[in-house]
């Protein structure tokens, strides 16, 4: 079993920034997300604000614990260096507070002294010692063993620790280049004043006051080559007193801010941030638990009616049908059932609907389901059909503008709506000659839509053509052009000129696809009207069947036989020379990477010529590669034929994780994968982890497990339904409403009562059936949960390397834990 952290982050806006000294008391200013102090995202610089708006969403699995999700806001000064204005830093374990809701949370000011992460381990032992003349003194022994997690300050960690008690500090050694450092270094420490031995006196002496009210403290700090002094990276505080109950004491600290007494300025004074913040915390089984729940919902395409199914259910009963379609789509989709799935839903969608104009413009289940699909499956069919025109719009920023009283200074409206035109068709064009690119998954659903609307209204010949084109012009292409960040178009939100344009041009997309009778009709602004005739041509309508029926046909062409490479992910990163050049230094260099689903490649710059280039053939193991090796955080390593390797640095851990992923599923068929690698480096004529000396030594570590090849699909179906499961449990009020709802039908044939009238009911009893069914499945999941979280509160030792003393998340544990359990830790 595991844990499964996921967080998705909806950065807004900013407002009431304190103004810049200068004249123009504006500010340029961006956001960074950060796990304690790791910046894993940034936002785009918005300039000349005092409440700069982001818009910006960042969605990752975290791939590691953390105390606090942290974010800066910082100002960007003419000579691009960076400052910082505040932060907002959130515990962990008050994250829950603000799931799923927009708040504002005031900005505090920075202090190097508050900025800590990490965790210390010590071992602290109180001892008499009898002199020579017989006298007896308490002496206390302190051993800094290692440290865990420091933060790394301006590019580098090279941390010391000094420990004080009541009188002059001592130092361990510096330890070079890593913020996980191994100390082991012990410290003696006299504690009372000698007296005539006795041996009852071990603690109990006229100093026992005083060693009472006795501290030892640990400071962590990085050592630095600057003029200013060393950075202060925590410290630790432990009163004597506790060693009275035993003479000896091991344990894991979290570190802690510096208290220095200073008064921080009233939050009022640096602004708000409004955030939206999105945390779950899955515990995932080993995937027979979920058996009896996972075939109930694999069964839900098959039953009649589809109202009466697992699924459907669930749809029901969610208070957003989106929390519902995410989970459903992706396990469909893990196996293979997707398809049917949506096809059984989406009939019974199209029975219900009277009228042909209204055909999925809901927020159904059936057309959350058909956009989180899209989504999924046809994120890399947008990156070849739409991303070169987008980065050409975004880059260029030709003015588009043709509304004229939005016209600035020196614009010609002819000149914007020729330039706007051609964007237009350009995009039009690209679109309608993708058909055969469209993936099959997509097609095959776009063909189901098209049957049963067809057959449902039969007098309406448009009918088969807006059933597709309400989903891929106006729920996929459309939205992917007005917020091309959205779906991984682009990596920020555009400028407000360029998202201008981009606005005009999914405007007019979605008119060109939607074949209405009278298209001028559909623009309120006059001025989109007049635009739209250059548009008003039969050979458009013709492009857009042509495209629809091409999608929506079971003998269309394969896509797959059309040999294209898809760009899967780009991006700086740092790599160690290879040592192809036999007399080559071995240096790290920044370089700008780039993968296909053909090859991957480095080069100086983006655009540049690639210097180096491996096919994904020849991509043998992907893995992580230990730290000691180079003393470098969140590096990974590629390894080839003939035992090469190519080891890089990521940015932090998020990104670090998202490259190894992607490359692991990329090459995953490839028939000479190794089963067995080496973790560290082979550096000084030997592999540091098996200090094996022959380069080609196999690898002495099991390679990771494998993942689904598929890159698009890459999903866990057993996390998917622990997430239904966690639904399920949640909205458990609902599902036995709707229980009293079937059999209120069943029984009373009347008019339904207004608290059961929400509900999709068709066949009562089938209903009821399977409500039953999904009540014991969830009910023996939240057995078999609480059954582990006994076990795991009698196991855990508080004060352990996994929960440190200071851990506010695990304290919150046990006392949960305690209320319900007589078990004492």
């Amino acid at each position: 079993s595991l844990w499964v952290f996921f967080s998705f982050l909806s950065l807004g806006e900013a407002k009431n920034l304190p103004t810049y000294p200068g004249p123009n008391k504006m500010r340029d200013c961006y956001c960074t997300v950060n796990l304690d102090q790791e910046e894993v995202f940034r936002t785009k610089i918005v300039e000349k604000s005092l409440c700069p708006f982001y818009g910006e969403d960042f969605y990752c699995e975290i791939p590691r614990t953390f105390r606090h999700l942290s974010f800066y806001i910082f100002d960007r000064d003419v000579f691009r260096r960076d400052s910082i204005i505040g932060k907002v830093a959130i515990q962990k374990e008050d994250l829950q507070k603000y799931h799923n809701r927009d708040t504002w949370f005031q900005l505090q000011h920075v202090d190097a002294d508050s900025e800590v992460q990490g965790k210390v381990h010590l071992e602290l032992r109180l001892s008499e010692v009898i002199t020579d003349t017989g006298v007896v003194c308490h002496k206390l022994a302190t051993r800094v063993l290692e440290c865990q997690g420091l933060p790394i300050v301006n590019g580098q960690c090279d941390p010391y620790a000094t420990v004080t008690l009541a009188g002059p500090s001592r130092q361990t050694k510096v330890k070079k280049k890593t913020n996980n450092p191994h100390f082991d270094e012990v410290f003696y420490f006299e504690v009372t004043r000698p007296s005539s031995y006795n041996k009852k006196s071990h603690f109990d002496i006229e100093d026992v006051d005083e060693v009472d009210k006795m501290e030892i403290r640990v400071d962590l700090w990085n050592a630095s080559n600057l003029k200013f002094g060393d950075e202060f990276l925590g410290e630790l505080r432990l009163p004597l007193k506790f060693l009275r109950q035993s003479s000896s004491y091991e344990a894991w600290y979290f570190l802690q801010p510096r208290d220095n007494g200073n008064k921080s300025l009233k939050p009022d004074d640096l602004g708000s941030l409004r955030l939206n913040v999105v945390y779950t915390e899955d515990h995932v089984f080993s995937s027979d638990y979920y058996s009896p729940l996972r075939d109930l919902l694999l069964k839900s395409a098959d039953v009649e009616p589809v109202s009466a199914s697992a699924a459907h259910i669930l749809g029901e009963v969610c208070r957003e049908k989106q929390e519902a379609a995410i989970p459903l789509v992706r396990l469909f989709l893990h196996y293979g059932r997707i398809v049917p799935f949506i096809s059984a839903i989406a009939n019974a969608e199209v029975k219900r609907t009277q009228d042909p104009n209204t055909i999925f413009r809901g927020n159904s289940l059936t057309s959350k389901c058909i956009d989180e699909t899209m989504k999924l499956a046809g994120m890399h069919y947008l990156q070849v059909t739409l991303k070169p025109i987008i980065d050409e719009i975004c880059q260029v920023h030709k003015p588009c503008e043709i509304d004229p009283v939005k016209l600035k200074d020196g614009e010609n409206l002819e000149n914007n709506r020729e330039n706007l035109r051609q964007y237009v068709d350009r995009i039009f064009t690209v679109i309608t000659k993708s058909g055969v690119s469209c993936p099959t998954v997509m097609c095959d659903i776009f063909f189901s839509l098209r049957e049963s609307a067809a057959k449902r209204f039969q007098g309406d010949l448009d009918v088969r053509y807006t059933a597709v084109s309400s989903f891929i012009f106006l729920r996929f292409f459309a939205p992917a052009i007005l917020s091309p960040n959205l779906f991984q178009l682009t990596p920020h939100h555009p400028d407000p000129q360029t998202s201008r344009t981009l606005t005009l041009i999914s405007k007019t997309i979605q008119t060109l696809g939607s074949l209405s009778k009278s298209k001028s009709a559909n623009f309120k602004e006059s001025y989109m009207a007049t635009f739209y005739d250059y548009f008003n041509e039969q050979k458009y309508a013709d492009a857009v069947k042509n495209f629809l029926d091409l999608i929506s046909s079971s003998g269309r062409r394969d896509h797959k036989s059309i040999e294209q490479p898809i760009l899967l992910k780009e991006g700086f990163m740092i790599k160690r020379a290879q040592g192809r050049k036999r007399f080559g230094m071995k240096n790290f260099k920044k370089r700008w990477f780039r993968l296909t689903n053909h090859e991957f490649t480095y080069q100086k710059s983006k655009g540049d010529h690639p210097l180096c280039s491996i096919p994904i053939e020849n991509i043998l193991a992907v893995e992580r590669l230990e730290e000691e090796s180079f003393k470098m955080k969140n590096m990974f390593q590629v390894i080839q034929p003939e035992r090469r390797v190519l080891y890089i640095q990521a940015n932090n851990c998020v990104e670090a994780k998202d490259w190894i992923d992607i490359l692991t599923k990329v090459s995953q068929c490839n028939k000479k994968r190794l089963t067995v690698y080496h973790p560290s480096a082979y550096l000084n004529g030997h592999w540091l982890c098996c200090k094996a000396t022959a380069d080609n030594t196999p690898g002495c570590t099991p390679c990771t497990g494998g993942l689904p090849a598929n890159i698009q699909l890459d999903i866990d179906g057993d996390r998917e339904t622990e997430r239904i499961y966690s639904l399920f449990n949640l909205y458990m009020p609902k599902l036995e409403k709707m229980q009293e709802a079937c059999g209120s039908k069943s029984v009373y044939d009347g008019p339904e009562e207004e608290e059961y009238s929400t509900f999709i009911i068709d066949d009562p009893k089938e209903t009821y059936k399977t409500l039953k069914l999904i009540i014991e499945g969830v009910g023996t999941l939240e057995q078999e949960h609480a059954q582990y979280k006994r076990d795991k509160f009698k196991k855990t030792k508080y004060g352990s390397q996994e929960h440190p003393i200071g851990d506010k998340s695990f304290q919150t544990y046990i006392r949960q834990q305690s209320e319900i359990s007589a078990h004492s830790i």
